[in-house]
């Protein structure tokens, strides 16, 4: 069971619906990943809290996702490959994120890029 992109379709299914929160499980992965699409403010903000001894975040959604999934398997890429990958998964030039698991931390491929640094892709956003 992969709780990563269970969640990650669980905001897809939200986000179509109409919805404006969602409940998912809490993981360090996922408050990462939470916090860069605030960052690109995909996502308006996130709480967590306990339900008996289970971690949930309440996600508020700002309704700005078009798509949103998760790359598998999380191939591996160097700083000079990060375009062939957006030309992949994201459907313009400075529409979308790419979301990538670097030795810095979480980010998106335009800070790795920055950064000059590659890392492992996660997911993607547009």
């Amino acid at each position: 069971m992969d709780r990563f992109a269970d969640a990650i379709n669980k905001i897809k299914t939200n986000e179509r619906i109409g919805r404006m929160e969602c409940e998912l499980y809490s993981t360090k992965l996922l408050k990462s990943v939470l916090d860069v699409m605030q960052k690109e403010s995909y996502v308006n903000g996130f709480d967590e809290h306990t339900e008996g001894r289970v971690k949930m975040l309440k996600v508020k959604l700002s309704n700005r996702i078009n798509s949103i999934g998760v790359i598998k398997p999380r191939y591996s890429i160097q700083s000079n490959d990060i375009q062939k990958y957006e030309s992949r998964y994201i459907p313009s030039r400075d529409f979308g994120i790419l979301i990538l698991s670097t030795s810095k931390g979480i980010m998106t491929n335009k800070e790795a890029k920055a950064k000059n640094i590659g890392g492992r892709l996660l997911a993607y956003v547009y």
